[in-house]
């Protein structure tokens, strides 16, 4: 059998039962997967028609095989298939890496809540009774393949944060590590105070990248030894505003941006660069600015020896009011202790402000 479309070869050893289609190049690609030839026919029309690249197969495995062969935007699928059933697909999708997010709808003529329950479980994304509306299977079509390519612009946005991090820690020696142990601290005090979902993410993300604006920073005063002049104290201020900009064509920076460009701003207003004062700081920014402090002073920098846990955590509970949140600092140092001790925080962290073993505290 020859699979047309403009996204592979024909499929070796395809079997008579699938059916042989024209598609228009240009379209996003859709494998349907049904035994029955009226429908099969019906189903490549219609979506034909709305500008889709269609294959049309009629049982399990050489379904299985052309999704694998072919890689398509979506799959249109029956449950009860020869040779492997609908069930089975799902589950083999979902747990290969390659097609774990590859929108799934399900048509049947089983609209029973069990047989629902059962394809959502074996990774359906939606299901479809026969005989099915056209206009619904196309609405479902294309919420299917946005809801995709979210998660897909999140996965890069992922890729392209963790790339920033590893430049800024490429650039300044003394960072290494440092961002992703503060991205876990402030991820743990963000569970504290009750953030949860994407504002925890948020913070999670701003502390990870919250010195990536030091890309700008000359090298020589990132590593200097002995205490910047003012003028370089002028140059090295610049960077939340310089990460800030950086961050700014990702979409999800909206979220996050504000805690880069505000993570040296003080309680007391006396901070940088907007001399924003108390609870004008963003929460995420406050967060982010003790675990800062703390992390600085115990494992030091080129101009200032590292410090004991008990004399940094001492200027902390000093500081409260006038340079941090006097909410934050005790919360900080208890997850501190908490995470020291082995204790998990109390929801789950998002991955990013995940630890390797060698990253844990006090390393």
């Amino acid at each position: 059998m020859h699979l047309a479309g403009t996204r592979g070869k024909a499929s070796p050893g395809a079997g008579s039962r699938a059916a042989s289609t024209t598609v228009r190049g240009g379209g996003l690609l859709v494998v349907v997967i049904e035994d029955e030839p009226t429908q099969r026919s019906l189903l490549t029309r219609v979506l034909e028609r709305d500008g889709y690249e269609v294959m049309a197969l009629g049982d399990g495995e050489t379904g299985l095989r052309a999704i694998v062969e072919h890689a398509p935007d979506l799959v249109l699928l029956d449950l009860n298939l020869p040779r492997m059933d609908g069930y089975e697909i799902c589950r083999r999708l979902r747990a290969d890496p390659l097609s774990a997010t590859l929108p799934v709808i399900v048509i049947t003529a089983h609209a029973a809540l069990d047989d629902m329950v059962a394809a959502l479980d074996a990774g359906a994304d939606d299901f479809l009774a026969k005989p099915v509306q056209q206009a619904e299977l196309l609405a479902r079509m294309r919420s299917a393949i946005r809801l995709r390519r979210s998660i897909t612009s999140l996965e890069r946005a992922t890729q392209i944060v963790a790339a920033l991090a590893n430049a800024v820690e490429a650039k300044d020696v003394g960072l290494v590590h440092h961002c992703r142990w503060l991205a876990h601290h402030a991820a743990r005090v963000g569970v504290q105070v009750g953030l949860r979902g994407e504002e925890l993410e948020a913070v999670a993300y701003g502390a990870l990248l919250h010195d990536l604006g030091k890309i700008g920073v000359p090298e020589h005063l990132l590593r200097k030894e002995g205490p910047l002049s003012e003028d370089e104290w002028i140059v090295m201020r610049r960077h939340p505003k310089i990460g800030e900009r950086i961050c700014r064509p990702l979409g999800a920076s909206i979220a996050f941006a504000p805690i880069i460009r505000h993570h040296h701003e003080r309680f007391n207003g006396k901070g940088y660069p907007d001399r924003l004062r108390g609870d004008e700081i963003p929460l995420g920014a406050r967060i982010v600015a003790v675990a800062d402090a703390y992390e600085a002073m115990v494992h030091g920098r080129p101009y200032r020896a590292a410090q004991s846990h008990s004399l940094a955590a001492d200027e902390l509970m000093r500081l409260r009011g006038s340079q941090f949140d006097p909410d934050l600092a005790p919360i900080f140092l208890d997850e501190l202790e908490r995470d020291t001790q082995g204790v998990p925080p109390t929801v789950a962290l998002p991955s990013i402000a995940l630890l390797e073993p060698e990253f844990v505290a006090g390393a």
